[in-house]
């Protein structure tokens, strides 16, 4: 299946997890949400990754941010692979939950899955996707790695920061920029529009 499109709401599912039974769209309920999707348990690059989002929770969480994994084994070796994970990183805590995709199915429901990498069966590999969801269920982003590169995180909560802004404030965020930068206006705001907005952010932008 293609990848949900940007605007649009983002497909439902109920899948096993190391938090139990989770539906995606009633646990993600009103929030701003991240799934992300990993090719296997126990692989170098990523028991590194979810070590790092166990380390970033309280950024996650500072934003609203509700984290959730996707890999393509059953909920009983996540569980054995979260103590890997918390070995490899030891400041990390993997209190997110890591949902069971053993068939692929939401990685292939989420268009995820990479045509170049293949398990010893010889089919796909899910790929390293991050999908940033907001409080009302739409895409608010979308990034496809393929399975043997890893993510950089801290430039995942830089673009949530960037669409949390935006969301509130109704500003485009420039090249490079990072929480506490200037912002620009978006088009189509009047010269009244404009001045309102920035008397309105001066500036704080959390």
């Amino acid at each position: 299946m293609p990848a949900p499109l940007l605007a649009t709401v983002v497909p439902d599912f109920t899948a096993d997890s190391t938090h139990g039974k989770i539906n995606f769209h009633e646990y993600i309920e009103g929030s701003w949400a991240i799934l992300f999707s990993h090719p296997a348990d126990y692989t170098p690059v990523c028991t590194t990754e979810l070590g790092e989002v166990g380390r970033l929770q309280g950024e996650f969480a500072k934003r609203g941010v509700k984290v959730l994994a996707l890999s393509s084994n059953d909920s009983e070796s996540h569980q054995g692979w979260i103590k890997d994970i918390e070995a490899y990183t030891p400041e990390s805590k993997v209190d997110y939950p890591i949902i069971a995709d053993a068939n692929k199915e939401i990685a292939t429901l989420y268009g995820g899955l990479d045509p170049d990498e293949k398990d010893k069966e010889g089919l796909p590999l899910s790929a390293r996707a991050v999908f940033v969801v907001g409080p009302d269920k739409k895409l608010k982003l979308s990034i496809l790695y393929p399975a043997t590169t890893g993510r950089n995180f801290h430039e995942i909560l830089r673009v949530i920061d960037s669409l949390q802004l935006t969301a509130k404030h109704s500003v485009a965020t420039p090249v490079n920029w990072k929480h506490g930068d200037r912002v620009v206006a978006v088009p189509g705001l009047t010269d009244d529009q404009v001045t309102e907005k920035v008397n309105a952010l001066t500036v704080k932008t959390d």
